[in-house]
């Protein structure tokens, strides 16, 4: 149960009736109902790991499955779903990460594009200068991104030059620029922290790893769809995120790749399938690499698993991804004020940046009952994960999250820490 302060109580109202406000003034409200279970008193927090389905994407995936599988079978390659990786990874540019056409594919697993561009960008660094052996990471970026590097540096006879970083943060520019230098070869980070939300400066941090002469590769898993991303812009060589988070793909949806295109024809993609071949239907002798983004593709495209987030990415282009972020900035700065008023007298502290402007779209909530208080609020209907060491981590979907729910959810936070605590 919450408190029976007095004070306390009266702070909660004021917050409660602050959200209500903050939600008759949003002007992203009125896509909420989009939503499927949107309508429910269901609090979700955790729409940085699983995005809610737009119910437009389920009435197209039982057309999809009546009209076009059912009804036009294998005359569907044909007609549209050949295409289909590269009209979808060119909307994932346009909505979702500043990137022209034709530099964008959907394709594999997050984890398997990542190996696939990693390993493509080690071997032309090291094709090109021997001495260029390392590749770059922190320790705290997400584990695939850690193990990959390990895996690729122990193949290729390399080996991966660790950054230390500070838990509640981040990759600092100092810290890059300490950790590059004539050896390394490829530097991998995130744009937003799995773990603590940290927004990185990207333009500035690109900048450094060219100045190393090395290639960078982003992961974009916490950013696409939730923060601006300017790929061209900013310089990128190289980028992978996953789609079932901000951009609606659903659980296990096929992740992009982004490729710039000064680079394209450059990598040598190490998972040779018949999909990236020159001509596909060749069926040749030997393996000869399609020019442009195919040739970062393996086998046959997953098409069920990329419909939904054309959805998604349609929403996100009619709202445009400014005024998404200004809503998860709203968001997030409400629900750390919460967190500061509510729960810090219960020992809670804030595990992410304080300042918007470095900090992506959750919040990560500290104190040593979280583990517990995630079990026993997933048994009340409110939906936020744990993250060690002792963080409850708060995704706040700007497209299919309220204030009013915000709010509500924070409150059972506070019930349920009092309860373990």
């Amino acid at each position: 149960m919450t408190t029976t302060d007095p004070a306390q109580a009266r702070v909660a109202e004021r917050l409660e009736d602050e959200a209500s406000v903050l939600d008759a003034a949003d002007p992203l409200r009125a896509h909420r109902d989009a939503f499927v279970g949107a309508e429910t008193s269901l609090v979700y927090f955790d729409g940085n790991s699983l995005g809610r389905p737009l119910r437009a994407s389920v009435d197209r995936l039982a057309a999809f499955a009546r009209d076009e599988w059912g009804g036009r079978l294998i005359r569907g390659w044909d007609e549209s779903w050949m295409q289909l990786p590269f009209d979808i990874g060119d909307a994932v540019g346009r909505a979702a990460i500043g990137a022209a056409a034709g530099q964008t594919v959907i394709g594999d697993s997050t984890t398997v594009l990542l190996y696939k561009l990693v390993r493509a960008a080690f071997d032309a660094a090291l094709a090109a200068d021997p001495a260029r052996v390392e590749i770059v990471v922190d320790r705290d970026n997400f584990p695939t991104d850690r193990y990959l590097v390990e895996g690729i540096a122990a193949e290729r006879g390399g080996r991966v030059r660790w950054i230390d970083v500070d838990l509640a943060r981040g990759v600092s520019a100092e810290a890059l620029a300490a950790a590059v230098g004539s050896e390394t070869a490829v530097v991998l980070l995130s744009h937003v922290a799995y773990r603590s939300g940290y927004l990185t400066d990207a333009a500035t941090l690109t900048r450094i790893a060219h100045a190393a002469g090395a290639l960078i590769v982003w992961d974009l898993c916490h950013s696409a769809g939730s923060v601006p991303v300017e790929a061209d812009a900013w310089g990128f060589d190289l980028a992978v995120g996953c789609t079932y988070k901000y951009l609606g793909g659903g659980p296990g949806s096929p992740a992009f790749a982004y490729v710039a295109s000064r680079l394209q024809d450059r990598l040598a993609q190490p998972i040779q399938g018949w999909m990236g071949a020159a001509d596909v239907f060749a069926m040749g002798p030997e393996y000869r690499p399609a020019g442009g983004m195919r040739r970062f593709l393996s086998g046959t495209p997953p098409i069920v698993g990329m419909l939904a987030m054309q959805d998604t990415l349609d929403l996100l282009e009619e709202v445009g991804i400014e005024a998404v972020r200004a809503k998860s900035i709203a968001l997030t700065q409400f629900a750390v004020r919460v967190a500061d008023e509510l729960l810090a007298p219960l020992g809670v502290t804030v595990a992410s940046p304080r300042d918007p402007a470095e900090r992506g779209g959750h919040v990560t909530l500290s104190h040593p009952s979280m583990r517990a208080v995630t079990g026993r609020l997933w048994t009340q209907d409110v939906i936020p994960d744990y993250r060690d060491p002792d963080g409850l981590r708060i995704g706040l979907s700007p497209l299919s999250t309220s204030f009013t729910e915000t709010i509500a959810g924070l409150r059972a936070v506070e019930a349920a820490v009092r309860a373990e605590s």
